[in-house]
């Protein structure tokens, strides 16, 4: 995986790190939101990520849910970018921009119930015929946490009616590890998140259109069973209409593509998925900094420090990681 490009985006407060870079890309244009303090920023890139703009605010929100892969999300709907974020110990807010992130709507609350997004975990994305989803971590039932959901059909302009998308069984979906989306086009999306089960907290993919699709499908043949919450999401991507995802298990990352064995990828955790034709890009942390995985190639060593990197497919078969490092966000492009 040869780095075409190493660029840093430098701390833009001196009283805070840049931390938990998001990226999305469509029509030409690379979308990066990250938050610094209690602000998200927003920088966006015309030459496939070679480089940047400057960061525009999108918004302050006091006490911004941020680390740990609580943080800002951003996607793309047409000429509309949406990102979403959370403030500690409250809502879901969404907001957007028509004119390329040059400026900003006023924030909107999407969970319809007071504070029941305060654990600060969510997922959005959206696809080019104007669809968005928004998925988090619910706490408006006494007793264990649900997966619940949003829909649009107008650009993020207005939200559907909360849906809860899963319940366990078991009582409690694991407590703070992040769900992922991913748009499967005509308004279906995916959405994975880490199950308990009988003891195991293992991912469960399942498919939505405005509420469940499809039965929620286990991903992986192996099981981890943990009566711990391990505070690490996985990855989701789509290929020629069919789902990849990443994952952790125990202190290993895996790699899971339809129709075949899980692969693990080797030691880790916090990886992200993005898909080319070529087939699967997998990025992850380890304590010697950050690893990735292409098709048909070896593993390749990106950087000696860093972590909770991102990763997004580009128009033009390339694709961009950003991850945390020493205060700045990191960006490599690759092929």
């Amino acid at each position: 995986m040869a780095a075409l490009l190493a660029l840093h985006l430098g701390p833009v407060s001196p009283s805070g790190p840049n931390r938990q870079p998001q990226l999305a890309a469509a029509n030409g244009m690379v979308a990066m939101v990250f938050g610094s303090g209690d602000v998200i920023w927003f920088a966006r890139s015309g030459d496939n990520g070679r480089s940047f703009s400057a960061p525009v605010k999108v918004a302050d929100l006091p006490k911004l849910s941020l680390g740990r892969h609580r943080g800002p999300r951003v996607a793309i709907s047409g000429n509309t970018i949406l990102v979403t974020a959370i403030r500690q110990q409250s809502d879901l807010f969404c907001w957007r921009s028509g004119d390329g992130g040059r400026t900003w709507s006023k924030g909107a609350v999407v969970n319809d119930q007071p504070t029941s997004a305060r654990e600060g975990l969510d997922a959005l994305a959206a696809d080019a015929e104007g669809h968005a989803a928004v998925a988090w971590l619910d706490d408006r039932t006494p007793k264990g946490k649900r997966l619940y959901g949003a829909f649009s059909d107008d650009r993020g302009a207005t939200w559907s009616k909360n849906v809860m998308l899963y319940q366990s069984p078991s009582g409690t979906i694991c407590e703070c590890c992040h769900p992922s989306l991913v748009a499967l086009g005509g308004g279906e999306f995916a959405v994975m998140w880490r199950n308990v089960l009988d003891g195991s907290r293992d991912f469960y993919v399942m498919r939505v259109r405005g509420r469940p699709a499809s039965d929620a499908v286990k991903q992986g043949t192996g099981t981890w069973k943990l009566d711990a919450c391990p505070m690490d999401g996985g990855g989701l991507a789509v290929r020629n209409g069919e789902i990849w995802s990443g994952w952790r298990r125990e202190h290993d990352v895996y790699l899971a593509e339809p129709g075949k064995p899980e692969v693990k990828l080797g030691a880790g955790e916090n990886i992200a998925l993005a898909t080319t034709a070529k087939g699967a890009y997998a990025i992850w942390s380890t304590p010697q900094g950050i690893e990735a995985q292409t098709p048909g190639s070896a593993r390749q060593h990106l950087s000696q420090s860093g972590g909770f990197p991102a990763i997004v497919a580009l128009p033009d078969g390339s694709v961009l990681a950003a991850w945390e490092e020493n205060g700045s966000i990191a960006v490599h492009r690759v092929e």
